[in-house]
């Protein structure tokens, strides 16, 4: 994508302009946030199947975030092959239960008792997909050069952000997994060690009886998280 010859800035007339009343962009955040509230963190997955090109296009709106310097470090895997799924729960299983045996720490595990989780993870084996979220700290211009990459954690944060709000836009539900060390994701893909597993991702259809967490519902007041100075 970067060439070492060509690196120049060039500007060009902005692209998709979009012209809305006070009322309409009003309108338009009430419904996104009608719209974003609905999404929920799910660890109960139904067989029902989602088709490759749903994720693809999930992936592709992830792709648009802005990054350091545009350079776009993320890569996503994205996994439905019932073997391999198995493998990662295998592998996450065995990091998740060191951190329950007490690697965590008693704060850190005291904090995740309203959450129910455990070192157990059936939804890396029934949600239809994976999505792994790895972060390239560097990357090669077309002859080979290393070249370094800038803002590397906030741009694939950003990254992963429009990923969860594109698949729950698609009508999915998702849940993120961060077992550590993710290190057993780059051999098990086979991805270069310039890039840095982030998290899992499970993805799809949630079963008839369904189940969240009370206190995941428990979101924080505008006021607590909002200070205006104008």
């Amino acid at each position: 994508m970067f060439s070492k010859d060509h690196i120049e800035y060039e500007a060009v007339d902005l692209p998709d302009r979009m012209e809305m009343s006070d009322a309409e962009m009003l309108g338009a955040a009430k419904a996104f946030y009608d719209n974003i509230k609905r999404r929920h963190t799910v660890r109960d997955y139904s067989d029902r199947p989602v088709p490759r090109g749903v994720i693809e296009e999930c992936i592709r709106a992830a792709g648009t975030a802005p990054s350091g310097a545009n350079h776009q470090p993320w890569h996503f895997v994205a996994i439905s092959d019932p073997e391999f799924k198995h493998r990662i729960r295998l592998a996450a299983e065995e990091e998740e239960q060191k951190f329950y045996d007490g690697g965590a720490g008693e704060e850190w595990l005291k904090a995740l008792e309203p959450i129910g989780t455990n070192e157990d993870k059936p939804h890396l084996d029934k949600a239809p997909w994976l999505i792994v979220v790895f972060a390239q700290r560097w990357g090669h211009f077309d002859d080979g050069e290393r070249f370094k990459n800038y803002y590397v954690p906030e741009s694939v944060g950003i990254a992963s952000g429009f990923l969860l709000t594109a698949l729950h836009q698609a009508g999915l539900v998702t849940l993120t997994h961060t077992p550590n060390p993710m290190r057993f994701l780059n051999e098990m893909l086979g991805r270069p060690a310039s890039e840095k597993p982030i998290m899992i991702v499970a993805v799809g259809h949630p079963t008839e009886d369904a189940k969240v967490p009370k206190v995941a519902k428990m979101k924080k007041p505008l006021d607590e998280i909002l200070t205006v100075a104008e």
